[in-house]
């Protein structure tokens, strides 16, 4: 109870929220040392620490999708700094997000792996000390991915402590490698039910393996390593839940989900305009004001799909029609709660970039009411955002449930899931990961199981590269929170930024020093409250 050791004064300021919630748990006037040594108050404490997942991926989505090749802001600025580079500093606007929300995330960890020392024996304590290990190296793999190296901090918190140091990154994927290690043999080998278990484990060793094999101390097996550990996610699964099929509401929890962060009606019945998510109301423009709840979803209209996100998309790929709304009836939710559209009238329509003169014909005598937007006209470089509906919408996480959003909450109403591993993924990853490992012909299978379940021609030997995997990636993935760290991880976040991202020019990167802004700077509270002044902030932005 008594090991202390140095960890972030900024962090603590968070642990009071974090220590409320374990007490909303604790039904009783009994003490937390008394509470979480009985199986009521462990499995409680275990609880939290999947509860953590909701506030590192259920707020604003800036740290994942931002600033990169495939998503602009419209009529919404997004915060500059993450968004533009040009302004980016250790005060700038969401960049403390992970850092906070990360290590409320490794507190809880740690705290459940003291209790287990000493809670009641029970025949399921390995597996969840397996799981808490994989929560905590989840969380370090977010930071060292953004920030590089961060304090370590892997016991228990009992007090606090104002002084900290900074591991390097090197030290960080030790670490996680060592909790990702020691959690595979513990956790469930069941079928994911929103519980860790080994597929989880595997993949995001593929995933950190893979990341790491990009960086200067990288081991020499990290992409035969990662290759490996994503061949063992897959398992031998095939793709064969059509892609509109995978992203319909209430089939989240579906067979191709390898881990996701859960939310459900329940648990956030008390304020659901706070304990819901976000995702449903980024990557689209507004669709009107509460007037419109229940008929339409609140939608941001910021990481609106760019011009180039959008001409990645091929006549005949099954993903254009399942990610995007290509069409919206008068009242939005139909089409998903009606089964015929074809009794319903389309209000708007957004063209793709293969309709000739005689589709575009077709379709305006079938729906002559309905505006028609030619491709090049709704991404937000084409569009006129003053108004709505202007850019078109991704789809592909509506909740019809949800309710508008309100002032206040910005539309954190959705309770759908947030997937963040599923088995596509695997197969893009054991893609890169062969490919890194000089196994082209190998890494190509695997993304061409992808792209047959998108039902296009695949991929060719000669166009089997990096970049063509990135294009594969966005396809496959858009909206789902990995653009950034996929750019960052490859070494593209610079040239395909700059590319297509419309307010980003290479010289935005540039830096102190001649150091580009890749890691996000430590943010400048933490700085502040450190009593370490050997603490250094990232080279760019000293």
């Amino acid at each position: 109870m008594k090991n202390i050791i140095s960890i972030l004064s900024m962090t603590l300021l968070f642990l009071v929220g974090c220590e409320s919630f374990l007490e909303e748990e604790n039904k009783s006037n009994v003490t937390a040392e008394e509470f979480y040594v009985t199986a009521e108050g462990f499995d409680a404490l275990v609880n939290s620490n999947y509860s953590s997942l909701r506030e590192i991926y259920g707020d604003f989505a800036w740290m994942f999708s931002a600033g990169t090749d495939m998503y602009s802001e419209g009529r919404d600025q997004e915060p500059v700094g993450l968004s533009r580079y040009a302004d980016l500093n250790a005060s700038s606007e969401g960049v403390d997000h992970l850092y906070k929300t990360c290590y409320i995330a490794i507190q809880r960890a740690n705290t459940g792996l003291y209790y287990a020392d000493i809670t009641e024996q029970r025949d399921d304590l390995a597996q969840l000390v397996g799981e808490l290990k994989y929560l905590r190296a989840h969380a370090y793999f977010l930071l060292v991915q953004s920030y590089g190296g961060v304090p370590l901090i892997n016991e228990f918190i009992a007090e606090a402590v104002t002084e900290f140091d900074r591991s390097s990154a090197e030290d960080i994927y030790t670490q996680i490698f060592t909790d990702l290690g020691e959690a595979l043999p513990a956790v469930s080998t069941s079928a994911y039910d929103g519980r860790v278990n080994q597929r989880a484990v595997q993949f995001l060793l593929a995933k950190a393996h893979l990341t790491r094999a990009y960086e200067s101390f990288a081991a020499s097996s990290d992409f035969a390593d990662a290759a490996s550990y994503a061949d063992l996610a897959i398992g031998g699964q095939a793709l064969d839940i059509p892609f509109s099929e995978l992203w319909a509401p209430g089939n989240d929890l579906n067979a191709e989900t390898i881990f996701s962060v859960q939310f459900d009606a329940g648990s956030t019945s008390a304020d659901p305009g706070k304990l819901g998510n976000r995702q449903q109301n980024f990557f689209g423009s507004y669709t009107g004001g509460p007037e419109v709840a229940g008929n339409a979803p609140y939608k941001s209209y910021n990481l609106c799909p760019n011009r180039f996100a959008l001409s990645l998309f091929e006549q005949g790929d099954d993903r254009w029609e399942g990610t995007f709304m290509t069409t919206v009836y008068e009242r939005y939710f139909d089409y998903f709660d009606v089964d015929d559209h074809s009794t319903l009238t389309a209000a708007q329509f957004y063209a793709p970039a293969w309709y000739t003169t005689a589709d575009s014909l077709a379709f305006r005598a079938t729906q002559p009411d309905a505006t028609y937007r030619p491709f090049g006209t709704y991404d937000p470089e084409g569009a006129d955002i003053s108004g709505n509906w202007a850019t078109i919408i991704v789809k592909k996480f509506d909740d019809p449930t949800s309710l508008f959003g309100a002032n206040g909450d910005n539309g954190r109403t959705s309770n759908r899931d947030v997937v963040i591993a599923r088995l596509a993924d695997a197969y893009l990853v054991a893609a890169e990961a062969y490919l890194g490992a000089g196994d082209a012909t190998t890494g190509l299978a695997r993304l061409n199981v992808v792209r047959a379940r998108a039902n296009v021609a695949d991929a060719t030997a000669g166009e089997f590269d990096l970049d063509y995997i990135l294009d594969e990636r966005g396809r496959e993935l858009l909206g789902e929170y990995h653009r950034w760290f996929d750019l960052k991880r490859t070494g593209k976040l610079v040239e395909r930024a700059s590319a297509h991202h419309m307010y980003v020019e290479t010289s935005n990167f540039s830096g102190n020093g001649g150091n580009l802004k890749i890691l996000r700077p430590i943010p400048q509270e933490a700085i502040d409250l450190n009593q370490n002044m050997d603490f250094q902030q990232n080279p760019a932005y000293n």
